[in-house]
């Protein structure tokens, strides 16, 4: 099978096409036909091996996984011999090691029907940016009908999302983002769009009950400044921090620092269960969330989607076609 591999870190030139053995699944895990995937920035992280933290589960000289992709959406074609959910034939997305491929395998639990209605490339962009909004308005920050929510990052995969999951929670929702994409922001039913070009969103002039701060690069006093009396941070994902332990900087800060402050500072990880994934597909297809799809890619160009990825001027999601 056609597959995307690389066998160094590095920039996306590391990245090329190859023929490669089809996976064979395991005991507990569904082989896919894969029809679409997606880019996010763990992608690019999990290539170019930075931070250098990541390395430890990774693979310290090279990585352990020639494969790259984690987002899927397919077809079935095979199942093992424990799994119960699924059989050959079903439409399925969600989360696995490697779907910049024909084929791809994926643990039965991180897995989903695919929502209908939502063709491949939607579906695909849904499972690693929306769990991660998901988790970040419903169990990080506890989001009910009637909240403030400030998402900082809100054009972005998992901000595009956010948005929408709390405007389906009943939230009050502002989302900060460049001039060039605030109509984006505005379609995904914003109340309030702030541009941080000409205002600072944590100038203290507002106060939010809840922060969702996606990827950004914000202290942890200038953020708490915008909050409520007992408001709560939610900090995902980040840049800069040095090559080391990069954004994780901030996470770790904000744990030290919650136990002993009236605001709950939360980090979160990305994590992708079948369980969250309905929870999506039940908004989906109520009509409260829809995937922002920015571009789309086939197999081949990659590499050139990484690059779109990190020029910053991506609205929403990257699918890749196969």
């Amino acid at each position: 099978m056609k597959a995307i591999v690389q066998d160094v870190y590095g920039p996306p030139e590391v990245l090329r096409i190859e023929e490669v053995d089809r996976p064979v699944p395991g005991r507990r895990e569904v082989l896919i036909r894969v029809r679409a995937a997606a880019v996010d920035q763990g992608v690019w992280h999990l290539m170019a091996g930075m931070p250098y933290a990541v390395r430890a589960v990774t693979g310290l000289r090279r990585p352990r996984t020639r494969v790259r992709g984690m987002d899927v959406a397919g077809v079935v074609e095979a199942v093992g011999q424990d799994v119960t959910r699924f059989r050959p034939g079903d439409e399925v997305y969600g989360n696995c090691h490697g779907s910049f491929a024909e084929y791809a395998r994926a643990k039965e639990g991180t897995l989903a029907l695919k929502p209908r209605g939502l063709g491949f490339e939607q579906a695909a962009t849904v499972p690693v940016s929306g769990c991660t909004a998901l988790n970040a308005v419903r169990d990080s920050g506890q989001v009910t009908a009637g909240r403030r929510v400030l998402v900082l990052g809100a054009s972005g995969g998992v901000g595009s999302f956010a948005v929408q999951v709390a405007k389906a929670y009943g939230a009050h929702v502002t989302g900060v983002c460049s001039a060039a994409k605030a109509d984006l922001v505005r379609s995904l039913g914003a109340d309030d769009v702030l541009d941080y070009a000409h205002e600072d969103p944590v100038d203290g002039s507002r106060r939010y009950d809840v922060i969702l701060d996606i990827a950004g690069n914000r202290p942890l006093s200038g953020l708490r400044r915008a909050l409520t009396p007992r408001g709560t941070l939610v900090i995902i994902g980040g840049e800069g921090g040095g090559d080391w332990i990069g954004g994780n900087q901030r996470q770790l800060g904000a744990l030290l620092l919650s136990p002993f402050v009236g605001h709950r500072l939360r980090p979160l990880g990305t994590l992708v269960r079948h369980r969250d994934l309905e929870a999506l597909t039940a908004l989906i297809e109520a009509g409260s969330v829809t995937p922002a799809v920015d571009r789309t890619y086939p197999l081949a160009e990659v590499p050139d989607a990484i690059r779109h990825l990190r020029s910053g001027r991506v609205r929403g999601k990257i699918a890749i076609r196969l």
